[in-house]
């Protein structure tokens, strides 16, 4: 247990971001931060406690929220980013503000218009908590949230601490870095697509650089996993979104997601989101599927009711950032006399930069394209090598 146990007393207080010695022992069992109690509820005890949860947020088979009322924290307030507290919202559906029927404990959304809460609202509070399972890629909104909130804690004072959780996509570095002009809610720091952090080590990254207002000012507590290296193989026990709902998702998520600024289908309305690309006037494959509304996970999802031909990326082994799919839509469109990216500004925002899309529409390789990137990413390793907790 001797790993166990340093790995409790490693809490970067302070926002400190000197890389804790943590080595991580295979023959023990991965623990996530929320399953370290002894390493968080002593610097919870007495205070009053906001939490930026999800459904991800669980404590073995309980609910962190409910986790803490047992233990007589003071849980004054829940903050709901993208998708919900429960996780039961589409991808960009609107999330209101209400009281949690459970506990009573008031909701505040911070997905839509009111992503920060206002310094009055933080300043009722002690400590705002951080647990939500990230996927590890640029434009999954969840660090986003997490940005506003560690700001918001900074201007009002208080502490903000962030609970860890592996990336599943951990051992990937890849992609553009997003540039100041592109920056929006769906990319917001100037890191990479892949950047291969954890919620933690990425909160010391942006305090660090003073990526927030008033960052120095920033009481920032980390609790890291335990027993966990970033090249380890992790299986999310809790779905993070509606629309990732297995391994085989989140694998593809990185790659897949630049179809949403295209007319083409991911399978947002079947069994297998983020698993699939179709269009129904070009056929890019032989695999058929229709997309139906689901209420929950996508209402009207795009062609709907149309039946569709493309790839079934189910047994797909590629992981990380593959860009051969768009680059071979591309090609196909452009056959057709068809323009691919019909939302060309979504699409920048999404990569970060439009040296990207300009790149596929000129006809470069998917190799070619990746070699643009390495000199910024050598940067960036370089960069976040002091934020790192993990080996």
């Amino acid at each position: 247990m001797r790993i166990a146990l340093l790995a409790c007393f490693i809490l970067l207080i302070g926002g400190c971001t000197a890389r804790p010695d943590i080595q991580a022992d295979n023959t023990q069992e991965l623990k996530v931060a929320a399953e370290r109690p002894q390493a968080y509820l002593p610097k919870l005890q007495g205070k009053r406690v906001g939490l930026v949860v999800n459904q991800t947020s669980k404590v073995g088979d309980s609910h962190l929220v409910d986790y803490l009322l047992d233990k007589s924290i003071n849980v004054a307030r829940i903050f709901a980013p993208e998708h919900g507290f429960r996780g039961d919202h589409d991808a960009g559906a609107h999330v209101n503000s209400e009281i949690d029927a459970a506990t009573g404990i008031p909701i505040t959304s911070i997905y839509g218009k009111f992503k920060k809460p206002p310094v009055e609202m933080l300043q009722q509070l002690d400590v705002v908590v951080f647990d939500i399972q990230d996927v590890g890629v640029r434009f999954y909104t969840y660090i986003s949230s997490m940005h506003y909130m560690m700001e918001a804690a900074a201007e009002a004072g208080i502490q903000f601490m962030v609970l860890d959780r592996p990336n599943p996509n951990g051992r990937f570095v890849d992609g553009p870095i997003l540039e100041p002009e592109f920056r929006s809610f769906v990319g917001m720091h100037p890191i990479p697509i892949l950047h291969g952090m954890t919620v933690a080590e990425l909160a010391q990254m942006i305090k660090g650089e003073g990526w927030i207002n008033q960052a120095q000012a920033l009481d920032l507590v980390t609790v890291p996993v335990a027993n966990y290296t970033r090249e380890m193989p992790y299986s999310l026990p809790v779905t993070p979104s509606p629309n990732l709902p297995n391994d085989q998702g989140i694998g593809l998520y990185p790659s897949l997601c630049f179809f949403e600024a295209t007319p083409i289908s991911v399978g947002r309305g079947t069994d297998f989101p983020f698993q699939v690309i179709g269009f129904d006037d070009i056929p890019l494959g032989e695999f058929a599927f229709s997309p139906e509304s689901r209420p929950g996970s996508a209402l009207h999802p795009k062609l709907e009711g149309k039946q569709l031909l493309g790839i079934d990326l189910r047994d797909s082994t590629k992981r990380g950032l593959d860009l051969s799919w768009l680059v071979n839509a591309q090609q196909q469109f452009a056959e057709h006399d068809m323009s691919l990216f019909t939302r060309p500004d979504f699409m920048d925002k999404l990569a970060g930069t439009d040296a990207l899309r300009k790149a596929i529409e000129a006809g470069q390789s998917p190799a070619q394209i990746k070699q643009s990137w390495q000199p910024d990413l050598a940067k960036f390793k370089k960069q976040r090598q002091p934020y790192l907790i993990y080996p």
